[in-house]
């Protein structure tokens, strides 16, 4: 058969492996595993032997491509080269430091898919090759591929999280490189490799993932809240911050972080053309889950109106120079926050923001839909099924935790209890139009 999505698609398992041939290029196939699998590969024959180079799984790669390699490969073999060869003697000699190169190489192309398939964002790319350049290369880099196992994979996680890769150089005249490790650290690296290693098996380097198994440390952060208290505390430092003359940008982006449970970065790269006050929602263009609306409260607007210029556009947040962002918040955050909530980071505000919205009595649905959260099709028909309610949401949470980080007015505690009662009213809405 002709080897295409709908043809491959159709392949049926069966209780042993069995191949496919493509009609139109000899020697280009398909291997369908008892499992369920399929991957590309080219059949030749070199000096009297029969060889197989595998090109990838189908998925990882589609047909079309998977042809353009066949052929590439077909070619080489015409002029008497042996693709097969030349792969076992790479991979045997191949180091973590070289897979390291090639998995970046192939990434930057968009083969190796992030988020649904999708390539991965140049912003994860940045931060897979720093983990890589800090802690991956020095602490195995030199090792050969073939040779790293369960053993090897367990030693590197106590090494970052011992900090064994620590430095802090200078890399600019204004710039420094500080690595430092630790547990939190550890576990996100051990998932970048166990990543690199699931691509190396996609494109038959190695056979095994080591990394699969091996369990990743949680992280404090991910359970850590601010209580009412330190969200108290939070508005006191931000207001002695401002008296102290610190920069307003940095303090206003704290707070925002705190009203909407955004993302740091989603933030400091909001754009005036995704501020939408007419519908109360931020329409962002570009996040960790693609383009993505999130419900905002009316004091989060009004933060923002309070600094909006006459001809709002680019960022939000500029910087003081040229036509970037502002970049100045982990400098403030270090000054004014740290010192007296040394555990606290920006993502913490996040899960603050969730934490005070279930705590009002807002279903797991509503919370995932405001933070902007994938959470399948389910969320997705709620979103647009009951996008006035979660606005409504956005508004009670970012009230309520406004009110914990200064004095609540009395205008502040009447709009409080008004979505208090006009959510009470949906929610008996809901029900209602449920039973019916």
């Amino acid at each position: 058969m002709r080897i295409s999505k709908r043809s491959i698609d159709a392949l049926k398992k069966q209780e042993a492996d069995y191949f496919v041939w493509d009609e139109d290029l000899p020697g280009f196939g398909v291997r369908v595993f008892a499992s369920g699998r399929k991957s590309y590969l080219v059949q030749y024959r070199n000096l009297r032997r029969t060889r197989r180079i595998t090109l990838g799984l189908h998925g990882a790669l589609t047909p079309e491509d998977a042809r353009k390699l066949a052929k590439a490969h077909l070619g080489d073999i015409a002029k008497g080269g042996d693709p097969a060869e030349v792969r076992k003697l790479d991979r045997e000699g191949m180091t973590v430091a070289e897979l390291c190169d090639r998995y970046l190489a192939d990434a930057e192309l968009g083969l190796v898919p992030g988020k649904r398939r999708m390539p991965k964002k140049a912003s994860t790319l940045a931060t897979d090759r720093s983990r890589i350049d800090a802690h991956i290369k020095p602490l195995l880099g030199t090792r050969l591929v073939k040779e790293v196992g369960r053993a090897e994979v367990y030693g590197f996680l106590r090494d970052v999280a011992a900090g064994k890769a620590r430095r802090d150089r200078r890399t600019k005249p204004r710039g420094r490189s500080i690595v430092r490790g630790g547990l939190p650290t550890a576990g996100r690296t051990l998932g970048l490799l166990g990543g690199i290693f699931t691509y190396a098996v996609r494109n038959g380097i190695v056979e095994t993932n080591p990394v699969r198994g091996v369990p990743k440390p949680a992280s404090n952060v991910r359970q850590r809240r601010l209580t009412s208290e330190e969200y108290r505390q939070l508005g006191k430092m931000l207001r002695k911050a401002e008296a102290d003359g610190h920069n307003p940008l940095a303090i206003d982006i704290i707070r925002v972080l705190a009203l909407t449970g955004c993302r740091r970065g989603e933030i400091e790269k909001l754009k005036w053309s995704e501020v939408d006050e007419g519908h109360g929602c931020l329409r962002l263009a570009d996040t960790k889950e693609g383009r993505s609306i999130r419900p905002a409260g009316l004091v989060v607007f009004a933060l923002l109106k309070a600094r909006k210029p006459a001809k709002p556009r680019g960022y939000v947040f500029p910087s003081s120079t040229g036509d970037g962002r502002f970049e100045g918040l982990s400098k403030v955050w270090e000054k004014v926050v740290k010192p007296n909530l040394p555990d606290v980071t920006p993502h913490v505000l996040r899960h603050s923001f969730a934490s005070a919205a279930n705590e009002l009595g807002y279903t797991e649905a509503t919370i995932a839909a405001m933070l902007g959260h994938a959470a399948g099709t389910t969320t997705s028909r709620y979103v647009h099924a009951l996008d006035g309610a979660l606005t409504a949401a956005a508004d009670r949470v970012s009230l309520h935790i406004d009110g914990l980080l200064g004095a609540r007015t009395a205008d502040t505690q009447r709009l409080s209890d008004m979505f208090a009662a006009w959510a009470e009213a949906t929610d008996k809405w809901s029900s209602a139009a449920s039973t019916v």
